[in-house]
């Protein structure tokens, strides 16, 4: 009884960062203004930003933070002090799975 009192004991405290790992929030375009937003995308290279609500996508400062077979399209989301502020690229699949 004891052996399993302490197996369920490690096993909870291996999973308590998972848990708080998974519950990090990702910064909103809308709370911050236009250009912090901007600069967010050209110094990480590729990031995830809220957009709005339970809305979120992944931003790119260019094609090279994209899968080989995906080219990138304008990014324009809303921001704190403009409703369209361009801050970079979103990943598109060039090659669609089917067609018309």
């Amino acid at each position: 009884m004891k052996l399993i009192a302490m197996c369920l004991a490690l096993c909870l405290l291996l999973t308590m960062p998972l848990d708080a790992a998974l519950a990090q929030s990702r910064p909103s375009t809308t709370n911050r203004p236009c250009s912090v937003n901007r600069q967010s995308v050209a110094a990480n290279g590729a990031i995830v930003l809220g957009t709005g609500g339970y809305t979120y996508d992944r931003f790119v400062a260019n094609r090279s933070f994209c899968e080989f077979d995906e080219g990138v399209e304008p990014a324009w989301v809303p921001s704190r002090d403009t409703p369209s502020c361009f801050i970079g690229y979103r990943c598109k699949s060039r090659d669609p799975i089917w067609r018309d």
